[in-house]
């Protein structure tokens, strides 16, 4: 009955999030549209490539990388401002009052990342689809399918250690949540390989989920690479998740105490 509870307990989680989704739709659908086109226009830089042979390459390239971002993102975003949209809701009281587990809470916040990453991602892909002449014949869907739910964890994880910051500082920690997300997007070679950035920058790629997520993504798409192939990178993945999920979650119920006996969770900036 307890696990039926928290399952529960769970899902309500969820079907708060896309009420609240349904609430700002409007500009739900102006980022979607952004994101939509972002990645078409990150995409349409391939085309510069002048070896025609190489173009549908290089825009699948520079494609994956923006799907794979585009989903990836979503997961931290929504796990890390979670803590935010309590506040501009006013419910961070209540929602920390409740009778429910925290993991039950997080939980349901990481679940609902994951679906609405997935919703978005298809619709952008679709967009892409129909919008290049893309050749994915060597590609192996299946394993880039897999290569997203192992990079998942990591990112969740992410995505809690980076919610202890709005919970800490009502005025500065959503900017610095966008700040840890700008430096994964700048050190995991979401539209280069890595080895373009500068030698003191590299260091801070090797620890980035997001440069083994794409290195594997981009095998199976580009190189049909298949799932034993890739599994160097996401065994690295794996043993990232299985740090950072627990991680997060400690430092999270360690800054939720913290926060609660200093009176912060009644600030809302």
């Amino acid at each position: 009955m307890k696990i039926v509870n928290e399952l529960n307990g769970m899902y309500a989680f969820v079907e708060r999030s896309f009420s609240l989704i349904r609430r700002y739709i409007a500009w739900e659908v102006v980022f979607l549209f952004y994101n939509v086109v972002n990645t078409l226009t990150i995409g349409l830089i391939g085309l510069m490539q002048k070896n025609p042979e190489k173009q549908g390459e290089m825009v699948l390239f520079l494609v994956v990388g923006a799907l794979f971002w585009g989903f990836m993102s979503v997961l931290f975003e929504e796990v890390s401002n979670s803590i935010t949209w309590e506040r501009w809701e006013g419910t961070i009281e209540y929602t920390f009052m409740a009778p429910i587990r925290r993991i039950t809470h997080l939980s349901g916040m990481c679940l609902f990342a994951v679906l609405y990453g997935i919703f978005r991602t298809t619709i952008v892909l679709t967009a892409v689809a129909l919008f290049f002449d893309l050749t994915l014949g060597k590609s192996n869907l299946l394993s880039a399918l897999f290569v997203l739910v192992v990079a998942s964890p990591a990112f969740m994880g992410l995505g809690l250690i980076a919610a202890v910051l709005p919970l800490l500082s009502p005025e500065r920690g959503a900017q610095a949540t966008h700040i840890i997300q700008g430096v994964i997007l700048l050190v995991s070679g979401i539209y280069y390989p890595v080895h373009y950035l500068p030698e003191w920058l590299q260091p801070l790629s090797w620890i980035s989920p997001g440069t083994y997520a794409l290195d594997s993504a981009r095998d199976a798409l580009l190189n049909g690479a298949t799932i034993p192939e890739m599994w160097p990178n996401l065994l690295a993945l794996l043993i990232i998740g299985a740090a950072l999920i627990p991680f997060g979650l400690w430092i999270f119920s360690v800054a939720e105490k913290y926060a609660m006996r200093t009176g912060k969770l009644k600030r809302n900036g």
